[in-house]
């Protein structure tokens, strides 16, 4: 089977590359799932309802998240409510969602979608280490193909978690630095790596921000209010391809796509 991941979708733009190209993807890959990183969707900063059942409506089949899943309160009832929106698992017991979940493909295969996030940089949340090997425990009669989306600052503890799930999980991709990395591979235990999957968004932006704005943060130290980039839109991503019968990555690809002016 195929499963497509989409990294994160920044904004309107990120969206609108989705709903241009994610039908012809499906075919031309003869994609059976798909996994999108929408934490950044709603004009660049986490989720709302309206944004989530725009993308699921797409065709996205699970949407998976990240720090900022937080940033919109409306998002706390979507959580809650709609079971193919997850957030990072390893946050403290009791908040709104799930950080993992059982879906099926058309053909009625299950697949497991686990969303984790990285503290190197990032918040100070219980060890995404510990948490895999606990929900993977519960995981181990629900689904042999198992998909982690792990939301994380740098490349090593990315790497770290990769050489840590290898063997026990299918696909083990990178989020939350919107630059698409040329490391994909298959690691020796069978599971298809990649530190970062890439942005859904403006490229003539940095990572997905106007460009003059993130230049005058930078320059003047203040707090200047980001806006979503919109020139040069591009979707990015991989394609995994997984044995069904041993969840096994058999191949990983990488895909971009730009939409020039």
């Amino acid at each position: 089977m195929k499963i497509l991941f989409i990294g994160d979708i920044v904004g309107r733009p990120g969206r609108q590359m989705v709903g241009r190209h994610l039908a012809s993807l499906v075919d031309r890959h003869l994609i059976d799932l798909v996994v999108a990183n929408a934490e950044n969707a709603a004009a660049g900063f986490g989720v709302t309802p309206d944004v989530v059942d725009e993308l699921l409506g797409m065709g996205i089949d699970v949407l998976t998240t990240g720090n900022h899943v937080w940033d919109k309160k409306e998002s706390f009832a979507s959580l809650d409510q709609e079971a193919r929106l997850l957030r990072p698992a390893n946050y403290p017991p009791g908040l709104p969602g799930k950080g993992w979940g059982v879906f099926r493909t058309s053909a009625e295969v299950p697949v497991a979608v686990v969303n984790l996030e990285g503290r190197v940089f990032m918040n100070n949340l219980d060890c995404p280490f510990r948490a895999a090997d606990a929900i993977l425990g519960e995981l181990a009669a629900a689904a042999r193909i198992v998909l982690v989306d792990f939301h994380a600052e740098t490349t090593s503890e990315k790497g770290a978690m990769g050489s840590y799930l290898d063997g026990r999980v299918s696909v083990m991709v990178g989020t939350h630095t919107h630059v698409q990395t040329a490391d994909e591979r298959l690691l020796p235990g069978g599971t298809a790596f990649i530190s970062d999957a890439g942005m859904t968004g403006s490229r003539d932006s940095v990572i997905g921000i106007r460009k003059e704005l993130s230049v005058e943060r930078f320059l003047t130290q203040l707090p200047v209010r980001f806006e979503v980039a919109k020139r040069e839109p591009m979707l990015c991503g991989v394609v995994v391809t997984v044995d069904e019968s041993t969840g096994r990555a058999q191949a990983i690809e990488r895909v971009q796509i730009v939409d020039r002016e």
